[in-house]
């Protein structure tokens, strides 16, 4: 059960002015949002992240390199198109005070699985890919590197959200109620039986404890057991006797 820190990319000049940039190229994080992901970045840096999987547009490599700045190793790093923006169409490039204005506005904010962008996706499909991916490549970070892994996912806030959606086992035309602010952290755990989230929109807070643990003669593949824990449990760190397998 590897674990999957999910970043949102830092402010951008297109969010400072209240405009959805979508896919626009070119649109870059401003000064405040390269702190946030400088911040973001110094909270994981005491975390042995093993991979780092990035949307290809360049407000979420701008906070990736920044991410990585601050770790002591190496993790690979790979862009995923999957979990790119929304292709909003022809919404893209227009205020948001515009958009609202728009009849597919209430649908998008009340039933965001009946919502397709004029010239764009449905939100579904991008909820779709956007799982797709962020769970393959969960699989195979665990296959490769065990189930106490880390690794980094740097996305969009409705990406996140759908993601967040789907691992909370809420019907996409709930996603809303999720938020998802510049360079926050949510992280997630897969396990066989259920998705596990961890924390959601985050912007501070020790993140040690999702170091892995120090071996103690077992296989890399031993992990405690998936099952959740009646009453809340004890939390991150060592299980109490009895809650292993």
């Amino acid at each position: 059960m590897a674990t999957v820190v999910l970043v949102r990319h830092g402010r951008t000049t297109a969010n400072a002015s209240g405009v959805l940039a979508g896919r626009t190229p070119g649109v870059r994080l401003d000064d405040h949002g390269r702190g946030q992901a400088e911040r973001a970045g110094a909270r994981l840096a005491g975390v042995p992240v093993v991979k780092l999987v990035t949307s290809p547009l360049e407000r979420c490599k701008q906070t990736s390199r920044l991410v990585l700045a601050a770790q002591q190793g190496e993790p690979a790093v790979v862009t995923e198109r999957g979990i790119t923006e929304c292709d909003y169409g022809d919404w893209q490039g227009r205020t948001l005070k515009e958009l609202a204005k728009e009849p597919l506005w209430r649908t998008v904010q009340a039933h965001p699985s009946a919502a397709a962008f004029p010239g764009g996706e449905s939100m579904a499909t991008m909820q779709a890919r956007a799982v797709e991916a962020v769970r393959r490549h969960d699989a195979l970070v665990e296959a490769e590197h065990g189930p106490h892994a880390v690794w980094v996912a740097v996305s969009h806030g409705d990406i996140i959200k759908s993601v967040l959606a789907d691992a909370l086992g809420m019907h996409l035309d709930l996603f809303q109620r999720i938020s998802v602010d510049p360079a926050s952290l949510s992280i997630v755990r897969y396990t066989e039986h259920r998705p596990y989230v961890l924390a959601s929109n985050t912007h501070e807070g020790d993140l040690s404890w999702l170091r892995p643990p120090a071996k103690k003669g077992r296989s890399r593949k031993a992990s405690a057991s998936t099952d959740a824990a009646v009453g809340g449990g004890a939390g991150p760190g060592e299980a109490p006797a009895g809650a292993r397998p």
